[in-house]
């Protein structure tokens, strides 16, 4: 994906036709970005999930589709989610999903 794209576009599931590729078992990621900041899609089968891992800059979740959920609770479609650099979390989906997440720098598991 190039460094600018229709946004508007994109959000009313112009995001379908992106490419996706093995991230972590049953989550697949689709890169937008690359870089210590970046920022991709990812899309989970259902009770998929990501570990546990601390982020060092802010993460930004914009959930797509389905609902997500961590240790705080649980987030449906529209839903934009914070985690400050420093904190942790588990991520899963129980249904499914695919989420916009866009990262400062990159998380440590733990």
């Amino acid at each position: 994906m190039s460094d600018s794209f229709d946004m508007c576009g994109f959000l009313a599931g112009g995001w379908r036709d992106c490419t996706f590729e093995p991230f972590r078992e049953g989550v697949e990621i689709s890169h937008l970005f690359r870089g210590e900041a970046s920022a991709a899609l990812l899309r989970y089968a259902p009770g998929a999930g990501v570990p546990a891992h601390r982020h060092a800059g802010l993460e930004t979740i914009l959930v797509l589709e389905g609902s997500q959920s961590d240790e705080r609770g649980t987030y449906a479609a529209g839903t934009l989610v914070f985690n400050p650099a420093g904190s942790v979390h588990r991520v899963w989906s129980d249904k499914g999903c695919v989420v916009l997440i866009q990262w400062a720098k990159p998380v440590e598991f733990v």
